[in-house]
């Protein structure tokens, strides 16, 4: 397999981070005019003409003071936004990780080439573990190849953060740690975590400075599953993780206060690798049979592309320890993992056992869906001349309006890592150019020439968005930015904000769709609804197929993601339909 899109030795991971452009702050007229579009799918003539006059006040009073301040901000950094972000997305934020900031996956589908049989999850694991630790030292020697766009070089700082790092909570707002270095910055953990039926374990991930090899990490995991089967279940103390995050902060305090082991047990589990969760469950299907913990404040981005990687290799070696161990079964002599005890008494077993209760309450409340449409894929897309995401999404735009009646605010993710350290913006694809071809498509009147025109210009406006948003020229971010620059100078906060369309139209995070495309891979993972009456939707497009994760909550009767995605189905054909008989 050619190894070349991951692996450089030509140039360094991170050589180029030093020479990225930093983020450029939106002009504000520009932002508050690409506002004003945004909401207008769902207001009233009435509603529209008051956000009109709310906007006009703003950027004639306080938003050109706040302005000013923020280009002052970015005059004194790189990345305006980045510390914001983190904090705001991820460390402030109090309602539990697991479900709500977190996403499932990506991982590869591999199925296919190698199917799951009984009793073979050791043998998975410990392959598809190899495999990571692979791309760990691709990081640490800085040989994993420099992501681009045609020679444009993109950030790479997260990939820092894909191994020993960790979310500590707080009890007003988390901390982020990281202990990961590249061999020419120093020493990096090479140990990693290991669950298995509420017990943790630890072990090296090295011997004599060498990455164990798949035989080596299976006699590790074999000693550990021998250790678990048929004996009782551990505390399973890393149940608190799934609480809210000040309830987990609490925990984590008292938990240490009881017993200073804990506290060294906390900080090994903190500087891992990664943890692996050993399940029982047997899933109908199983791409990985580990998972990390939390997405530690990543975007999708280094997991998909680890992902892919695995994918790659896996079909490669057809999942065969052979292949990927230089032949050699050899098991050096190697200390046993080590069993990680922490010391717990009746009110952290209570607060183990409400966590618990909790999580399993609110994930069972969740639904997930995950299916291929195989009718065509992005070639089929690509000879009509349309860009396949853009065909994604407003197939889902029409799939929402044929089932609820009304325009679904929608959440993209556009990618700003061509500047320093940049993460992402939003894209708002509910155009009025979209939700005016939603409506002539369910316009039993209207010829097939008024849909295709009326699709062409949601297709530009689409287009012309996600390039704006992925030059740093959308208005989510910048609108946050001059929120919290009112806060932080203790400022009300401007009736902008407060106004019913902001909410209404996805500010503050309260779209009905939450999206991203998962790339033109393998990958595919999953993301719950941001509201409660809202859908998560992740999606990959391959040459003969789109395959997607569509979730919902079951409590809410509002929403089906069963049904979303069946709609999508008939939305991908219809806009198939339309541009075929264009071409006739």
């Amino acid at each position: 397999m050619d190894n070349q899109l991951f692996e450089s030795r030509a140039e360094r991971t991170f050589q180029y981070q030093s020479s990225l452009p930093p983020l450029p702050v939106p002009d504000l007229h520009d932002s508050l005019d690409k506002y004003l579009h945004a909401v207008k799918p769902f207001a009233s003539e009435e509603e529209f003409q008051a956000t009109e006059a709310i906007v006009k006040c703003f950027k004639e009073g306080i938003g050109q003071k706040l302005q000013q301040k923020l280009l002052r901000r970015a005059n004194s950094r790189r990345n305006w936004l980045e510390d914001w972000w983190l904090d705001t997305a991820y460390l402030e934020a109090r309602i539990p990780s697991q479900l709500n900031v977190n996403f499932g996956g990506p991982t590869a589908y591999v199925e296919h080439c190698w199917p799951v049989r009984d009793g073979t999850q050791l043998e998975r694991t410990s392959l598809n573990l190899w495999f990571t630790l692979q791309y760990w030292d691709l990081i640490r020697t800085e040989r994993l190849a420099i992501h681009k766009a045609g020679t444009m070089p993109f950030d790479m700082d997260q990939f820092r953060m894909l191994f020993c790092t960790c979310k500590v909570p707080g009890v007003n707002k988390d901390t982020i740690l990281n202990f990961f270095k590249t061999e020419s910055e120093g020493p990096c953990p090479s140990h990693m975590i290991v669950m298995c039926r509420g017990r943790v374990f630890t072990f090296d991930a090295l011997c004599d400075g060498r990455i164990l090899t798949p035989p080596e990490l299976l006699r590790q995991l074999t000693y550990i599953k021998e250790c678990c089967d048929g004996e009782p279940e551990g505390d399973g103390v890393s149940a608190l993780t799934t609480e809210e995050r000040t309830r987990w902060a609490k925990a984590r305090e008292y938990l240490i206060s009881i017993d200073p082991v804990n506290k060294t047990i906390l900080e090994t589990i903190q500087s891992s690798l990664f943890v692996l969760a050993l399940d029982d469950a047997k899933p109908y299907s199983t791409p990985e049979n580990y998972t990390q913990l939390t997405n530690l404040a990543l975007t999708g981005d280094p997991t998909i592309r680890w992902g892919d990687k695995s994918y790659n290799l896996i079909c490669f070696s057809n999942g065969t320890f052979a292949s990927n161990c230089d032949g050699s079964k050899v098991v050096r002599e190697m200390p046993v993992p080590e069993e990680l005890i922490f010391t717990v008494d009746e009110r952290v077993r209570r607060d183990i056992a409400l966590a618990k209760e909790q999580y399993t309450k609110s994930s069972q409340d969740l639904q997930v869906v995950s299916y291929a449409f195989t009718s065509f894929g992005k070639a089929a897309i690509k000879k009509r001349k349309l860009h396949p995401d853009t065909f994604v999404q407003l197939a889902l735009q029409l799939s929402y309006y044929r089932l609820h009646g009304k325009p679904g605010s929608c959440y993209e993710t556009a990618t700003t890592r061509r500047f320093f350290h940049g993460r992402t913006e939003t894209m708002r694809p509910c155009t009025v150019e979209a939700q005016h071809w939603c409506r002539t498509m369910l316009n039993p009147t209207a010829t097939t020439e008024e849909k295709r025109q009326a699709l062409n210009a949601a297709f530009r406006k689409h287009n012309k968005l996600m390039a704006e948003a992925q030059d740093g020229k959308g208005f989510d971010r910048h609108l946050l930015g001059l929120y919290l620059i009112a806060k932080e100078e203790g400022l009300p906060v401007p009736e902008l904000y407060t106004d019913p369309l902001y909410t209404k139209s996805g500010g503050g995070g309260s779209f009905v769709l939450s999206t991203s495309l998962v790339g033109y891979t393998t990958v595919l993972g999953a993301v719950a609804p941001m509201v409660p009456h809202g859908y998560g939707f992740f999606y990959r497009i391959r040459d003969d197929r789109i395959v997607a994760s569509c979730t919902a909550w079951k409590s809410n009767p509002e929403t089906d993601a069963e049904t979303l995605f069946q709609n999508l189905c008939t939305s991908l054909h219809d806009i198939m339909q339309i541009t075929s008989q264009s071409q006739l």
